[in-house]
């Protein structure tokens, strides 16, 4: 069994090479073939092209998106656990807090990339806050729906040795949740990935989202398809990054 599941990456491994095998191999053609369908010369790139605006990307934005998306996904993470366990504790909060999470979840990000350019001056306190309001739900209620599924006789017995707050949620709660935890950091981290570009996209000159627009108003397909793998690839790296420490945390389940 563990033979078996050491080799299942590697074989998921061989899989996702031979999926982006064969889709280069077909964009190629298609770019080869462009002309002959009548499509422009800058609809489909070569992969020469794409490789060539992939050299010449400009670290410094990518970077800065990186730090941008980090930063907000642990702020995001600190107010929803602490909003789940104020709603946990206190059913009344609770009560008023779950519509006003539902609401705050249902509305477009868009919708909020309009609400920061109106209220806020600030470019960077604008990306924050779009980053933030739409993770910060999703960190809430994932944990929030984790300590509600810890089994009432599992409660009673760690209550029947007087606890104090701290030591029932160190002791019980924070247990129970770290697994619900680790998938919504990987949910958050492909979401914060989209939700980045399209708040870059207004009022910021530094950016991943900001190259974007630049290569929309230039036509440049090319960059386009650069800057996306770069998102790809760092959106891979930090679930990578997360998948490995919960191995490491949750070891335990085997």
């Amino acid at each position: 069994m563990r033979r078996e599941h050491a080799r299942k990456p590697r074989r998921d491994l061989l899989d996702a090479l031979v999926a982006v095998t064969a889709f280069a191999l077909a964009w190629q053609l298609l770019s080869t073939a462009s002309p002959a369908l009548g499509l422009p010369p800058f609809a489909v790139p070569s992969l020469q092209k794409i490789w060539h605006s992939l050299i010449h990307v400009t670290p410094t934005d990518a970077a800065v998106t990186f730090l941008r998306v980090i930063v907000a996904l642990f702020l995001s993470f600190a107010i929803g656990v602490f909003g789940a366990i104020c709603m946990y504790q206190w059913p009344r909060v609770a009560r008023y807090g779950r519509p006003l999470v539902r609401i705050l979840m249902a509305v477009p990000v868009i919708s909020w990339v309009l609400f920061a350019i109106l209220w806020f001056r600030w470019v960077e306190f604008r990306i924050g806050f779009v980053l933030v309001i739409v993770c910060a739900p999703v960190f809430l209620v994932d944990a929030l729906e984790t300590m509600e599924n810890v089994s009432r006789d599992l409660r009673q017995m760690v209550l029947s040795f007087r606890p104090t707050r701290v030591q029932y949620f160190r002791k019980l709660l924070l247990p129970a949740i770290t697994p619900g935890l680790f998938t919504s950091w990987k949910i958050n981290l492909s979401l914060s990935i989209r939700v980045v570009t399209i708040a870059e996209l207004v009022g910021a000159v530094t950016g991943i989202g900001y190259q974007l627009a630049v290569a929309q108003q230039l036509f440049s397909v090319a960059d386009v398809f650069a800057w996306t793998l770069i998102l790809v690839v760092m959106l891979f790296i930090a679930e990578g990054l997360v998948t490995l420490l919960e191995r490491h945390k949750l070891s335990w389940r085997g």
